[in-house]
């Protein structure tokens, strides 16, 4: 009788040994000294390695210590500088759209802007409610009345916002009429566009707020639209 030798397939000999290194990862076995310790923290428990900021080393924590710091989405100032520029940002845009529909020569335009006001409005109020309930200013005071508040913006804080139309071009299209309007309004609405999405994006990479993330999201999205809009209508 012969004898025969089974034989693996190539197949299973590289399964198995995988699935023995993977054992020794989650078992942290190792013939080294404290390697038993491996991937555990000072409790003993299963750690997470977290990446330290740029030019600083990763670091160790508990799986509690992971959950807590996952979970903590508190404002921080970029969450709430862009949240208080963004709602006078907002304004400005108002201004100028409320300026279309006796000054617009294209139906188009007037459609346009009235799409826009639409959107912002309730953007605004959604800001305001997060300023409410996040401790920050509650009304954005600046940009409620006063002499400042029919030009769109509080003059201290424009330099910050980029897309911001100057006093000057506001009375320019305040003044246009018809096809001068529309080519003026788009030229201006498509800069302030774009501010509002290089504002969003930075807030993305800088904030922690969820909600505000979420706000800025939109911005982009809507925003982003309505300027390939805008560039077909110039």
């Amino acid at each position: 009788m012969l004898n025969r030798r089974t034989t693996l397939p190539t197949a299973s000999l590289a399964a198995a040994a995988a699935a023995t290194a993977l054992a020794l990862v989650l078992t942290g076995c190792d013939t080294g000294s404290g390697a038993a310790d491996a991937g555990k923290g000072r409790d003993g428990k299963p750690a997470v390695i977290a990446p330290g900021k740029p030019g600083e080393a990763a670091h160790t924590l508990s799986a509690e210590e992971a959950a807590k710091a996952g979970d903590d989405d508190s404002p921080n100032a970029a969450d709430r500088s862009y949240v208080r520029m963004m709602i006078e940002h907002h304004r400005q845009a108002l201004v100028m759209t409320g300026l279309a529909a006796d000054r617009a020569g294209s139906a188009k335009v007037k459609r346009l802007a009235e799409r826009i006001a639409s959107g912002q409005k309730p953007e605004i109020e959604a800001m305001l409610g997060w300023q409410k309930t996040e401790g920050g200013e509650a009304e954005g005071d600046e940009t409620k009345g006063g002499g400042t508040a029919g030009t769109g913006g509080h003059q201290g804080h424009a330099a910050a916002m980029p897309g911001m139309a100057t006093e000057a071009q506001l009375a320019r299209l305040r003044a246009a009429k018809g096809a001068d309007f529309d080519a003026l309004f788009l030229k201006l609405m498509i800069a302030h566009h774009q501010g509002a999405v290089s504002m969003a994006t930075d807030v993305l990479a800088q904030g922690n707020n969820v909600r505000v993330e979420e706000m800025a999201g939109d911005v982009i999205a809507q925003q982003s639209s309505e300027i390939r809009r805008m560039r077909q209508m110039s």
